[in-house]
């Protein structure tokens, strides 16, 4: 992650960008949906109902994984995805505060 600098910032900003990639993506949002709407889904379901290659559904799967937004249960040969409910309050929260430190003001900016 050299090139990225994450260092010079804040293990805080660094999270935060970490959970703003979760939903970077149109087809991780449509996991994240997907995912909130069914409580829990099996990778296979997924593929099927998103027309997407397997390889690229497990992709996402993987990164939204290591975020930590979702977890995943193994039961051979099955994996069952669902919402992680402390790390979804926890974007809930940030990205709440993020948006509400906004405070409009007339300006004669833009």
């Amino acid at each position: 992650m050299g090139l990225t600098k994450t260092e010079i910032f804040t293990t805080e900003q660094n999270r935060i960008a970490d959970l703003a990639k979760a939903f970077a993506h149109p087809a991780r949002v449509a996991i994240l949906q997907m995912l909130a709407a069914r409580k829990s889904c099996v990778c296979g379901d997924m593929v099927d109902e998103l027309e997407l290659a397997q390889a690229t559904v497990s992709q996402h799967l993987k990164e939204l994984k290591r975020i930590g937004i979702i977890q995943g249960e193994i039961n051979p040969p099955r994996v069952c995805y669902c919402i992680n409910p402390s790390v979804w309050e926890e974007a809930r929260q940030t990205f709440g505060a993020i948006l509400d430190s906004f405070v409009p003001v007339p300006s004669s900016c833009c």
